[in-house]
C-alpha cells in the first residue's frame, strides 16, 4: 500500500500538469490479478481494487495501518464494476454482480474477493475510512435502489444517481458512497460545481471506452485547472476543490465521501458564470 500525499490549495497554485497528477490522481489501482491499495493523507481514506481472476485474493492487512486486520479500526465500501463475483467475509459469501455494493463494518476479519468466472473478471472497487463503531454487514443491489434524475439534456448534465451507502441507506460511521451515471448525449456531471468543506471526495471514473477521456475539473473556483483520465482511474478532492468533469462520451463515475457528516445535500453551490 503506497501513501499518497495531497498538496494544499497553496502549492497547487503553482504546480505543473505532471505535478498535479502525481498529487491528486490514483492511475494505476487496478492490476488484474492484485489487490492494489493507496492510502490517501485526506480522511485518512483507503482507496484501490480488487481484481481475482483464476483465484480468490484477500484484503491485505497492511503494516501501515498498525492493526491485527485491516477492518479493526475501519469501515469499507465495496462496489463491483466488473463481472459476477462473490466476497468472502469470515465464513459467509455474498454475491455481487456489476454495479452491487457491499458494506462492511468495523471488526470484520477475514475478506476475500473471487470472479466467477476468470474470462469475464470482477473488478472490486474498495474505498475506506476510520470507523468509531461497528455496523452490520449489508449487500445493496443496484435493481433494489430508486435512482434520482437530476440534470437535464439541454445542459448536457441528465444524469441518475445511485445512493448505496448514506444516511437513510446502508449504515456506516462517516463512509457515504454511490455511483451516477451520464445518459447517452450527456457528458457533463456535478455542474454547476460545489465544495464541501465538511467532506473530502474520491470519484472512480469507469465505462469509459479506451479511446475516451473525461476532463475532471478541479482547484478553488477561482482557480480551475483540469486532469485527463482514463478508464477506472480516480481522483481525489480536496475540501476546497470544485470536483465536476465533462466526458467526450457518456461514461460512470462512483462517488465517495467521508469526514464531519453524512449529509449528501451538504454543498457549497459555485455558479458556473463565477467559474475561473
Amino acid at each position: 500500500m503506497e501513501i499518497h500525499w495531497l498538496a494544499d490549495c497553496v502549492r497547487y497554485q503553482r504546480m505543473t500538469t505532471e505535478e498535479l497528477r502525481q498529487a491528486f490522481l490514483l492511475d494505476s489501482l487496478h492490476t488484474s490479478g492484485e489487490v492494489r491499495l493507496a492510502y490517501v493523507d485526506a480522511e485518512r481514506a483507503v482507496v484501490g481494487f480488487a481484481a481475482p481472476e483464476e483465484r480468490a485474493l484477500r484484503l491485505p492487512n497492511d503494516p501501515l495501518l498498525r492493526a491485527c486486520c485491516f477492518l479493526e479500526r475501519r469501515e469499507l465500501g465495496v462496489l463491483n464494476i466488473g463481472g459476477g463475483g462473490v466476497v468472502h467475509v469470515d465464513g459467509a459469501t455474498y454475491e455481487l454482480d456489476n454495479q452491487d455494493c457491499l458494506y462492511l463494518g468495523r471488526g470484520n476479519v477475514k475478506v476475500e474477493f473471487a470472479s466467477n468466472d476468470a474470462k469475464t473478471p470482477a473488478a472490486f472497487y474498495l474505498l475506506s475510512y476510520p470507523a468509531h463503531q461497528s455496523y452490520p454487514i449489508a449487500l445493496v443491489r443496484k435493481q433494489d435502489v430508486a435512482p434520482t434524475e437530476i440534470g437535464s439534456d439541454e445542459t448536457c448534465n441528465h444524469r441518475s444517481i445511485y445512493k448505496y451507502i448514506h444516511k437513510d441507506g446502508a449504515q456506516s460511521c462517516q463512509l457515504v458512497m454511490g455511483v451516477t451515471h451520464l445518459h447517452t448525449g450527456s457528458v457533463w456531471n456535478t455542474m454547476p460545481p460545489h465544495t464541501h468543506g465538511r467532506r473530502s471526495e474520491i470519484y472512480l471514473y469507469f465505462n469509459v471506452e479506451p479511446s475516451q477521456r473525461i476532463f475532471h475539473f478541479m482547484g478553488p473556483p477561482n482557480a480551475t485547472r483540469h486532469l485527463m483520465l482514463a478508464d477506472r482511474e480516480a481522483v481525489v478532492s480536496p475540501i476546497w476543490s470544485i470536483h465536476a468533469g465533462v466526458g467526450s462520451s457518456a461514461y460512470s463515475f462512483c462517488w465517495g465521501m467521508g469526514g464531519e457528516n453524512q449529509d449528501y445535500a451538504d454543498m457549497d453551490l459555485v455558479a458556473v458564470k463565477d467559474l475561473l
